[in-house]
């Protein structure tokens, strides 16, 4: 079993992150996974026997989806013989999305299907994106595993294809009513993974500091994401949000943020983003305006983020290990084609990763994409 399966915590920074993690979880409760929208429509539903479901590779067992939004694998059009599944990210720009992609091949090899990936250059192409799912359903797939930056634009695709008898599994979400019935939901709690992180940082700094917020584009994965973030820190009220700026998910847009952010407010000691492109981006504007006192706590488990991180060059981040993701959600796909599956949210393990604990993961290079830039002293 590789690093990225482990369970494995990083050593605190300081002996108060335990005490002020047992205390405050203790009175405050699990932290709300997102705010639920009325049902959408669906067919007449069975009740799927969630609890007999055994996901691979450390994800846990299917938790339902809100009334209405769960199609049924039963609806599958499929006749057998050897599954042909598109995964469609919503750009090719995000060396994230790769990494899950290279988790849905390596498991598509094991299982004995066939898949293809099919997205824009840029996350920001909604458009494109719309384009080439219309495409796919067309042509004719057994299943598509979609993640899209624009649930309402998909939505109407969506229901075509599970019309159609498609089957279709959203990943990298956790969303509980997808705005059209789908079979499945794969990926980490968005909002429990940086609301972990955040009482990290309100533990590393004694629950007091000037903090900065760099979101990504408007939407559910940025709200979640962020939401996580100011869950945690709005328990501690000497944790102050000075100010909180957009991007585009992206290096560029993280970096020129920063720079804007930093010369409005000084005084700012932490930095939390949305996602590793974003402190990249971020990291390198605080080196550039000699700002190395400045932390930095991204979300999702990038291999160049992990070699920051490991280097000393920004904090830590939430690493949501995307490609055992992929193996989970191509697992997903094909169990419910195979009629195994009953539907449901699968949510994937998530690991806080420190320059403590970096190394476990970049000393695993088969499970990440792409590849670490080197070799490295493995433990």
């Amino acid at each position: 079993m590789s690093g990225m399966r482990s369970s494995d915590s990083p050593s605190l920074w300081r002996l108060g992150v335990a005490a002020i993690l047992i205390v405050t979880l203790a009175a405050c409760g699990t932290p709300t996974a997102a705010p639920t929208a009325a049902p959408v429509e669906a067919g007449p539903a069975a009740a799927p026997d969630l609890g007999s479901y055994e996901p691979p590779y450390g994800a846990m067992k299917p938790v339902a989806l809100v009334a209405g939004s769960q199609a049924l694998c039963s609806t599958s059009a499929f006749k057998g013989g050897t599954p042909n599944v598109a995964y469609m990210p919503p750009a090719t720009e995000f060396n994230y999305y790769m990494a899950i992609g290279a988790g849905v091949e390596a498991e598509a090899a094991k299982l004995g299907a066939t898949t293809f990936m099919l997205a824009p250059q840029s996350g920001a192409d909604i458009a494109g994106q719309m384009g080439m799912i219309q495409d796919v359903i067309t042509k004719g797939v057994d299943a598509i595993i979609l993640s899209t930056h624009d649930e309402a634009a998909a939505a109407p695709l969506v229901k075509r294809a599970v019309e159609q008898g498609i089957v279709v599994i959203i990943v990298n979400n956790d969303i509980p009513n997808f705005p059209a019935p789908v079979h499945g939901v794969v990926g980490y709690s968005q909002r429990r993974g940086t609301y972990k992180m955040g009482m990290y940082v309100a533990g590393m700094f004694h629950g007091k500091a000037k903090v900065g917020v760099l979101e990504g584009q408007p939407g559910y994965h940025s709200t979640e994401r962020i939401g996580g973030y100011l869950d945690a820190l709005s328990q501690f009220p000497q944790m102050d949000v000075v100010a909180s700026l957009p991007t585009a998910w992206n290096v560029e847009t993280g970096n020129s943020a920063m720079m804007d952010l930093m010369q409005a407010h000084p005084e700012v000691q932490v930095i939390v983003t949305a996602n590793d492109y974003i402190s990249i981006g971020a990291a390198k504007a605080a080196e550039s305006l000699n700002r190395a006192d400045v932390a930095n706590f991204g979300n999702d488990g990038d291999t160049t983020g992990l070699e920051e991180i490991y280097a000393g060059r920004w904090t830590g981040t939430v690493n949501t290990t995307p490609f055992v993701m992929g193996e989970v959600v191509m697992r997903a796909a094909f169990d419910c084609l195979k009629g195994t599956y009953p539907g449901g949210w699968v949510e994937t393990p998530v690991t806080i990763v420190d320059q403590t604990n970096a190394i476990n993961f970049l000393c695993h290079p088969e499970t990440l994409f792409p590849k670490p830039s080197k070799s490295y002293a493995c433990p």
